[in-house]
Formats: structure tokens, C-alpha cells, sequence
């Protein structure tokens, strides 16, 4: 039974479907159910009755208008009821209009691949209800001014979080990614997005990258004595790659705290790199020679990725939080995110997946043998004297993370279907 809903609206405009799923939904608990045979139907039935639907079940292909243009109409008039997206269609065009509907701040549970079944159902009516609308996305906010950075970096303001990067095997900590946290005057922190295309327009990467790496170094050293050794993760901008200085201002770093540069892994932005010629590609390769891990970062959301992957040595893939989150359930994401994780093994590249927020992405990851993981389901980033405290938690979770199996259908062959 799924509580809190008394009363639902379909959309549908086949009637054998709408009798299917208003069979479903009374199976569930729903005591009104009520049907509309196309999307402006849908509407004047919200207008006459008396108090909104607790949910609504849309077909997207529709007579008159379709469940596009209903979700639409239903932002156009502000009428807040949460949905389910069911449809025959392809999952890729199914995930167009979830994230559309979600854009735009609208409670969608899920978008589900027609002829539902109880169970299905079931969770995504569920899901619907229990997460919190979405944010409509807004203008972004306005970058942050230079000056006012520059002393920041100078004054040494800028503070180093850590967000753990675990062995998705055996669940394990290998490493974290550096983060460079900006502390606001007025609370909380200032964000990167704000914060880092300044730093790159304005000549002050230089400075910050360097004053992040010292931070990281450090406390890298202390762990190390400790016990606790990691490798770190560090975001490399694109326009250091043409200084020829720059092998030489990590090594004295790396040197200067006792470090290997193999402890160390430089990650850079896939997109960042499309034209990368001349010194860019000889401080790589010169990097790669040192001993520094070089990471693709956000791979699969640029044009270039094969290209890049065949010039560049790198060692690490990281696939892009965009292709992980929700895989599960997406079977359209599911191939993108098993042909990634295959070809970083083909291809002697460690595997590393952002952006895991469930368990069941985790189970997923580990089913497809992704090698290590980062994301809010292991631990958000941190300052490091945190970091003891969130390892005694996540060896609680072992258990329950090593035990997690994965559902999403596969052939016997491995492929996805």
C-alpha cells in the first residue's frame, strides 16, 4: 500500500491502459482514481475538482496534447502535483523529459518503460512523494571579484577539503580528491564556479594551485606518518600545462613533504584539453615520466575523449557523475557507464566513478568491476580533521556495502540489453 495517496489522475489515452493502471493503482491503496484520455483533459479535470490529485500518472504520447505539453501547462499554471512519466518510447527520450520536468522544480518519481507492473509502480509513487521538488535552475551567481581573491590566496584564506575516494571492491579508503574551499565573510563558502574561472581569466591559478598543493602535501605527510597513507587527487588547470616551471614547482612541493609523486594524481578536465599542443602535451608526457598519475576528469561530457585517451598517458578515467547517478534504473545510462569502465580496463586505466549518491549505484559499479568511487553515498568532501571521524562511520558500513548486489538486467553474455 502506498501511504499518503488517496486520491491519483492518468493521463492516458488508451482506455485498456488507463483500466491497467487504475487496476495497479486501487492494488496499491489509492481509493480515487480518476482518468483523463489526453493532456487537456487532464487539465480542466484539475480545474473541476475540488482539491488536487496527490498524484498524476502522464503518457507522453498523447491526442491533442502530450504529456510534454501537459508537464509544460502544469509550470505554466503553478499546479504542484507530484507525477509518474510512463511511456513505450526509447529510455533516452524518457530521460530527456524527466530531467526537463525536474528543471523546471516538478516532483517526478520516475519515468517508467510501459506495461507497468505493481512493484515499479509501487516505488516510483513512493519516490515521488518522498524526495523534495527540485530547484528550478537559476541564473548562476556572479563570479567573484579579483582582487579580493588575489588577497584571499595571498593571505592564505583559501582552506583544503577532502572528499574520500574509496576501493569499490572492498569498499576501502585509497585516496581523497582536493578541493579548494573559499571561506564567505557573510557564512558558508564561496563556491569553486565562482571562484576558479576568476582565478584562470586573472593569472592568479598559479598562485592558488600552488597554495592548494602545499596544503594537501602537508596533511598528506601527516597521515602518512600516521599510518594513513593516501593518494591525492588534485585538480590541474589547463593553462599551467604550457609552463615549463611546472614539473619542477611540483617536484620541489612533493620533495619538500617527503612525498612520491606517484602518491599524487593530476587530474584534467576532459574539455580542457581538445587543444592542447606543443608544451601542453610535452608537460604531460614529462609529468607522466616523473611518476605523477594523470587523470581524464568528467570523462564523457566533451567531444574529444578518444582522441584524448590515445595522445595523452594517462592513467586514471573518471567518469562523469552524469553517467553514474541513477544508471540502475536507466538502461540508456547502464551502456554508456559499462562501456566506459570496459574500455578503462582494455586500455590498463584505473576506473573511477563521481557522483555515486545510493546504494544502488554502488552495487551497479561494483557489478560492472569499476576499480574506485567517490560521492555523497561514501562521504561529501571535508577538512581533514574530520576525516577520523568519517572513518570510523564508513567502517560500520562495510558490511552493507560489500553485500550489495546490483538487479539491472544483463545478458548471460555480459551485455547489456
Amino acid at each position: 500500500m502506498v501511504a499518503r495517496i488517496a486520491s491519483l489522475l492518468i493521463a492516458e489515452d488508451s482506455k485498456v491502459q488507463r483500466q491497467h493502471l487504475a487496476s495497479l493503482c486501487h492494488e496499491l491503496g489509492v481509493q480515487e482514481v480518476h482518468e483523463a484520455a489526453n493532456g487537456a483533459e487532464a487539465l480542466a479535470l484539475l480545474g473541476r475538482l475540488p482539491r488536487l490529485p496527490d498524484a498524476m500518472l502522464i503518457d507522453l504520447e498523447m491526442p491533442v496534447m502530450d504529456g510534454v505539453e501537459l508537464i509544460q501547462h502544469l509550470q505554466a499554471r503553478r499546479l504542484q502535483v507530484p507525477f509518474v512519466i510512463a511511456s513505450m518510447r526509447e529510455s533516452a527520450l524518457l530521460t530527456s523529459v524527466l530531467e526537463m520536468a525536474r528543471a523546471h522544480g516538478h516532483r517526478v518519481g520516475a519515468a517508467l518503460r510501459k506495461p507497468l507492473s505493481l512493484e515499479p509502480l509501487r516505488g516510483a509513487l513512493l519516490a515521488c512523494l518522498e524526495s523534495p521538488p527540485e530547484t528550478p535552475r537559476r541564473t548562476p551567481a556572479p563570479l567573484a571579484d579579483p582582487q579580493a581573491l588575489e588577497r584571499a590566496i595571498h593571505a592564505g584564506e583559501l582552506q583544503v577539503h577532502y572528499q574520500p575516494k574509496v576501493d569499490i571492491r572492498s569498499g576501502l579508503i585509497r585516496g581523497a580528491e582536493v578541493l579548494a574551499r573559499w571561506p564567505d565573510p557573510a557564512g558558508g563558502f564561496i563556491a569553486p564556479d565562482r571562484f576558479i574561472p576568476v582565478a584562470e581569466e586573472h593569472g592568479l591559478i598559479h598562485a592558488l594551485t600552488l597554495s592548494v598543493l602545499e596544503q594537501a602535501c602537508a596533511q598528506a605527510a601527516q597521515w602518512k606518518a600516521k599510518g594513513l597513507a593516501l593518494s591525492l587527487a588534485v585538480n590541474l588547470s589547463p593553462q599551467l600545462l604550457d609552463s615549463q616551471a611546472l614539473v619542477g614547482e611540483l617536484g620541489e612541493v612533493v620533495n619538500r613533504h617527503r612525498l612520491r609523486p606517484e602518491e599524487l594524481v593530476l587530474e584534467i578536465t576532459e574539455g580542457a584539453l581538445i587543444s592542447s599542443e606543443g608544451l601542453a602535451l610535452g608537460t604531460l608526457a614529462r609529468l607522466r615520466m616523473h611518476g605523477y598519475g594523470l587523470a581524464i576528469d568528467d570523462y564523457g561530457t566533451g567531444f574529444s575523449s578518444m582522441q584524448q585517451l590515445s595522445r595523452i598517458p594517462f592513467t586514471e578515467l573518471k567518469i562523469d557523475r552524469s553517467f553514474v547517478h541513477g544508471a540502475h534504473a536507466d538502461e540508456h545510462l547502464r551502456v554508456l557507464l559499462h562501456s566506459a569502465i570496459e574500455m578503462a580496463a582494455r586500455l590498463g586505466l584505473t576506473s573511477v566513478a563521481e557522483g555515486m549518491e545510493t546504494l544502488e549505484d554502488w552495487a551497479l559499479l561494483r557489478r560492472y568491476g569499476c576499480n574506485m568511487g567517490q560521492g555523497w553515498l561514501i562521504g561529501k568532501a571535508m577538512p581533514a580533521a574530520e576525516l577520523p571521524a568519517w572513518l570510523r562511520q564508513h567502517r560500520q558500513r562495510l558490511p552493507t556495502l560489500r553485500a550489495a548486489r546490483s538487479t539491472a538486467p544483463i545478458t548471460e553474455h555480459g551485455a547489456l540489453r
